[in-house]
């Protein structure tokens, strides 16, 4: 109709982003708020909230939803390749440089660039990140020109950054450069009533991602997810279902075939039980992940595929907490 601007197009991962309660629409609206903004973004949050989502989000619904997202995980890169990576290098720049290669920031060029777990980055990159992102341009290694860039940054992290500006470990006027606007994502714990629609929806994809029928969710089992504290957040809700699904009978999952506890991380709890250092919690959960994942390894003769059996998680699940734990 005349005198009616046309509605905005719905980004796929804002629909990805289930659940009514006011903290996830309150982080909707925000989303769709900053997306018309090219302002950088601070993303913060607990392990598996859904960080990243909230970046694809924002970049989806803003006005470079044609050019790339390239998202970087900050604390996965060795600190001797991270100029390498972050701006790419020149032919011969050094042993094994054998063709000229862009960067994240070239292959982001008129797009948005996501720093996943910024605070991990060592000060010296810190120093060269802020520099990129001030004069808007980037030197490849072994180049003796810069060359202009156009990226949206969007950064984010589970630690408290402020702190680590106070703890010397990050740089002050970087982490007000990204710091400009901010977006809080809610743990799982703090939006109980969204648990059955986020559940519902992770069991839609896992389906069809598996070409299978949808198994039933009994009640039982909807009501002990519901209970559930979810240390990991959505990305533990994916995981448990998703082993769950493997293990029910093909029709309905029950309580039995969720697993909350894997004996293994139960086993290592329980050892831990008298110990100190159980704050803050994420980090000594990440501990004790760590360790269950570890000792599975050597079991198995760090047989991943076999330490994932044994674990009661997928392959997929194994890898990507092998991965986000800096497991090698």
């Amino acid at each position: 109709l005349l005198g009616h601007a046309p509605a905005a197009p719905v980004s796929a991962a804002l629909r990805r982003m289930a659940g009514h309660s006011a903290a996830m629409q309150q982080v909707r609206a925000l989303v769709e708020k900053v997306a018309r903004s090219m302002a950088p973004v601070l993303v913060n949050g607990e392990s598996g909230t859904g960080k990243e989502l909230v970046a694809r989000a924002i970049h989806e619904i803003s006005v470079r939803a044609a050019q790339p997202f390239i998202a970087v995980n900050c604390g996965a890169i060795p600190e001797q390749l991270l100029e390498a990576e972050f701006f790419g290098y020149r032919k011969g720049a050094f042993t094994g440089a054998d063709a000229d290669r862009d960067g994240f920031f070239q292959a982001a060029n008129g797009g948005t660039l996501f720093l996943d777990e910024v605070a991990d980055l060592p000060l010296a990159m810190q120093v060269k990140l802020l520099r990129a992102i001030q004069e808007k341009k980037a030197r490849k290694v072994g180049s003796t020109q810069e060359d202009a860039v156009d990226v949206r940054i969007i950064s984010a992290t589970h630690q408290n950054l402020a702190d680590c500006v106070e703890s010397g470990k990050f740089r002050h006027d970087l982490y007000y450069r990204l710091n400009v606007i901010e977006l809080r994502m809610p743990a799982l714990r703090d939006m109980r009533e969204d648990i059955p629609a986020i559940a519902s929806a992770v069991l839609d994809k896992l389906a069809a991602q598996a070409k299978v029928t949808r198994p039933v969710l009994e009640e039982d089992a909807m009501d002990a997810l519901s209970q559930y504290d979810f240390p990991g957040n959505v990305r533990e809700c994916e995981n448990i279902l998703e082993r769950a699904m493997a293990l029910c009978d093909g029709i309905k999952i029950t309580t039995a075939d969720l697993q909350l506890t894997p004996p293994e991380v139960e086993h290592v709890v329980a050892e831990s039980e008298g110990s100190e250092g159980k704050w803050p919690l994420q980090e000594y959960l990440d501990r004790v992940e760590k360790e269950a994942i570890l000792e599975a390894l050597e079991k198995t003769r760090f047989n991943r595929t076999a330490a994932a059996k044994l674990l009661g998680i997928t392959f997929r699940a194994m890898r990507y907490r092998m991965e986000r734990l800096g497991i090698n």
